[in-house]
């Protein structure tokens, strides 16, 4: 079992510095009120992840430091996610520090290593349960005790809960898609019409893809096809010469010539030899190109109908590019898309067909876990109270009651209800049921919610109730309770103290207490003093035994120390405390 071996506080509040060493059965906490006790429940908060406020901060300091050991158990879920964090434990035990410093800022570290605040928040769940004024609050509220009722249900609201859950999930996300697509249907048959205009627009001209670039080139050669002829004729000339004209002088005629000149002496010269060969490549290049030109001028098609049908296509492709993109390749993937989207519209009827069932379906599903919910939640809820209420039995409230009240409400209209108990009734992440902690203090008593029918002594002593019984079916190892006797006295003090003793018997128990009979009932007694030295006040905290815890629980019970009176109605708690024990 985990056990909180001690907490060293450093510049908190008005402790100065001070350690606290915790047993590991009952550890009662006492001193007189401003000496610093709740500043023990702050330290311990601010290890589990707490809010880091720096007004905490003692006066003049710099930050606030608090360091705790917690023995640990190896393969305790707490251990496992401290190792994810990357912690280390030491012969045994997890060591956490925090620390707050004036400005605001905070920090943590496990395990010698330094970790989110939030890994320790996570801790705190398999740890520790803290328990004050705060949370007497709490449990006022009906979603706190519907959520105690479920933990103390464990699987048998666990496992439909789980299942709920998820559907409940999923139907969200089905009704926001159904939604959108029924309050949005006018716009996309809007741009499903403006696609389908636009698809039939391309889809009449049928453009080829580099067709436009074609069309551009050819329509330049046809519209300046006399010239191109024309120039084409003279080049021809001037290399192949006029036949016609015997007497013209062409560029084949010259070269010809001057080869035939250098064949004769090439011979006697290797240089010259390399001059005539290149000569006799320029001889045939004007040759190929010579024919080149005669085919090209041959082959030109001047004719005005083709080149009218040339531009009115591409009048045809240019009006497609003014709308749906730059050149041709832009339009034909425009189009692509287009028709993708407008297949996706197109199945919107079909979508919201398939939504539709699958929303019903899941509504379906939902009623069914729902009841299923307030059938378990009805069932743990006559085993909660019992036990319960035997429990204020051993809290000096024999004749208390406890009970469930679990309800629905109407919903306005079967569209925003599910079905339970053959009603439709408004549902949540949660489920369909309000759950709601009624108390009967004396026979004759109608129950009424805790928040109206608990005094504050009787609210104590019920949520001390409510966490033996959730120690018996769910247990954590360290239960801090900071004043969980408010309100209590006499008999019922007695009762809470060898209640706690009890509950220490199978964990470990840390209780602030200005009560007598209740510390009287602790393993260990730890007194929280502060003395004035000068303008600074520092608190300490001692460990009381013998003669000191006699006399500290004299003051207690009188105000008094020396008080012989006192003194033996200290010694008899005592007494009566290792009785008991």
């Amino acid at each position: 079992m985990s056990v909180l071996e001690e907490m060293r506080i450093r510049s908190l509040g008005v402790i100065d510095d001070a350690v606290v060493e915790l047993s590991p059965g009952f550890t009662a906490v006492t001193g007189e009120t401003g000496a610093g006790k709740t500043m023990v429940v702050t330290s311990l908060g601010l290890l589990l992840g707490g809010r880091a406020d720096p007004a905490l901060v003692r006066v003049g300091a710099k930050s606030a430091v608090v360091e705790g050991r917690i023995t640990v158990s190896e393969g305790d879920a707490a251990v496992l996610r401290a190792e994810e964090a990357g912690a280390e434990l030491d012969d045994g035990a997890l060591l956490i520090s925090r620390t707050v410093s004036a400005e605001g800022r905070s920090r943590a570290h496990l395990g010698g290593r330094s970790v989110p605040v939030g890994v320790l928040t996570e801790l705190a769940d398999d740890l520790v349960a803290v328990h004050g004024q705060t949370d007497q609050q709490g449990l006022l509220k009906p979603a706190r005790q519907r959520g105690a009722l479920d933990r103390y249900a464990g699987d048998g609201v666990e496992v439909p809960h789980t299942k709920y859950a998820a559907a409940y999930r999923r139907l969200r996300a089905v009704a926001v898609e159904l939604e959108e697509l029924t309050t949005r249907a006018r716009e996309r048959a809007q741009e499903a019409d403006l696609l389908r205009f636009g698809l039939d627009e391309v889809a009449a001209v049928e453009p080829l893809p580099g067709e436009d670039t074609e069309l551009a080139a050819e329509a330049e050669r046809l519209g300046h096809a006399e010239a191109l002829a024309s120039a084409a004729s003279l080049a021809h000339t001037a290399l192949a010469g006029n036949p016609e004209d015997p007497e013209s002088i062409d560029a084949t005629t010259v070269v010809a010539a001057a080869g035939q000149a250098l064949d004769g002496v090439r011979a006697h010269d290797p240089a010259l030899a390399a001059l005539a060969d290149r000569v006799g490549e320029i001889s045939i290049l004007l040759a190929d190109v010579s024919g080149e030109l005669a085919g090209y001028a041959d082959q030109l098609d001047a004719d005005p109908l083709r080149l009218a049908a040339v531009e009115e296509r591409r009048a045809a492709l240019t009006a497609l590019t003014r709308k749906y993109g730059e050149d041709i390749a832009t339009v034909l993937a425009w189009a692509q898309e287009g028709a993708n989207r407008l297949t996706e519209l197109e199945g919107d009827d079909e979508r919201i067909g398939e939504l539709t069932a699958e929303r019903d379906a899941l509504r379906a599903e939902l009623s069914a876990l729902g009841q299923a919910l307030t059938d378990a939640r009805t069932e743990a809820a006559a085993r909660f109270a019992e036990a319960v209420t035997e429990e204020l039995a051993s809290l000096a409230m024999p004749h208390a009651r406890v009970s469930f009240a679990i309800g629905q409400t109407e919903a306005a209209d079967e569209a925003s209800g599910i079905d339970v108990g053959g009603r439709s009734v408004v549902y949540g992440p949660s489920g369909a049921d309000e759950v709601e902690l009624l108390l009967a203090p004396h026979p004759g008593a109608q129950p009424r919610p805790i928040a109206k029918g608990a005094s504050g002594g009787e609210l104590s002593r019920v949520m001390l109730a409510v966490e033996v019984v959730f120690a018996g079916s769910d247990p954590v190892p360290t239960y801090l309770f900071d004043e969980v006797d408010a309100g209590v006295g006499g008999k019922a003090a007695v009762e809470v103290g060898r209640r706690l003793a009890k509950l220490a018997r199978s964990a470990q128990v840390v209780v602030v207490t200005h009560l007598p009979q209740v510390a009287a009932f602790a393993d260990r007694q730890l007194l929280v003093e502060k003395t004035v030295d000068g303008s600074v006040t520092r608190s300490g905290v001692t460990v009381l035994e013998g003669e000191d815890r006699v006399r500290e629980l004299s003051r207690m019970l009188a105000g008094q120390e020396d008080s012989e009176t006192a003194r033996a109605h200290a010694e008899e708690l005592l007494a009566t405390a290792r009785k008991d024990a």
